[in-house]
């Protein structure tokens, strides 16, 4: 099925036998099931959002080349494995699916429909969500069957850690997918996600990476990771982690609102 075909405005008959159109609501909700269900759909995604980050998992768990600080293996490495799966989520996934959407026309064309561009940006955002729960959920159980015991005092803050990461990312994403070509989005997004994977403070703590680490914890892969980390291995509330993914978040929400082009 298209993303047109699914986006179109939905009727539903009325008491005269008359059609209504959808309410924005139900627009916005038709287009999260889509968008959620194309990046499950989709092989490369999956890779990328579920399989590497279970590989990465599962080597981190069981394997000591890497040196991971002071705890159990399996606690802080957890923590680290699903902050690299919110941002596989919200900023690669999002920002190469939205780049060729843009170089089709698909936005141009969808933000003409009774959705609008406010209820195709709602709409990517719930998927975002969605897919990002599934991973959370998936990953956790992973973690669980190999030993991780998190911290319950720590998953409320985790949770509000996780949301603002999500959101930093997704904001940065769009601003790439809006501003190049999509053949530069993709390259650029895969090698973002392989450096923020090598030294970015996501799986490796900030305090693990030498002198970078001065650097890395004022990157939002640093201050998620260091946050999920805080708070699902000791139960803490990450402040300043919490600050510095509030300062990206709206900074690049600004820069998106300023200069993202809904077409090529």
């Amino acid at each position: 099925m298209s993303a047109i075909e699914m986006t179109a405005p939905e009727a539903s008959p009325r008491a005269d036998g008359t059609d209504r159109a959808a309410s924005a609501r139900r627009r916005v909700l038709a287009q999260t099931r889509f968008d959620a269900m194309a990046m499950l759909r989709n092989g490369e995604q999956l890779l990328l959002t579920v399989i590497l980050p279970l590989f990465v998992l599962a080597g981190l768990a069981r394997s000591g080349v890497v040196d991971l600080g002071t705890g159990r293996r399996i606690d802080l490495a957890t923590p680290g494995v699903l902050a690299l799966a919110l941002i596989s989520t919200s900023f690669t996934g999002q920002a190469i699916s939205t780049g060729f959407d843009r170089r089709a026309g698909l936005l141009r064309l969808l933000g003409t429909t009774p959705l609008g561009r406010s209820g195709l940006i709602a709409g990517r955002l719930g998927a975002v969500a969605v897919v990002s729960a599934i991973q959370v959920v998936l990953l956790g159980a992973v973690g669980l069957a190999l030993g991780w015991h998190p911290s319950a005092a720590g998953l409320v803050p985790a949770l509000l850690v996780g949301v603002l990461g999500s959101a930093a990312f997704v904001s940065l994403g769009l601003l790439l997918a809006g501003t190049l070509r999509a053949e530069a989005v993709l390259a650029a997004a895969n090698l973002i996600w392989v450096l923020l994977l090598a030294g970015g403070g996501v799986v490796l703590a900030g305090d693990q990476l030498g002198p970078l680490g001065d650097v890395v914890r004022w990157l939002p892969s640093g201050a998620l990771g260091d946050g999920l980390r805080a708070t699902l291995a000791h139960g803490e509330w990450p402040w300043f982690d919490l600050a510095v993914l509030g300062v990206w978040t709206a900074a690049g929400t600004a820069a998106t609102m300023r200069w993202f082009r809904w077409d090529s």
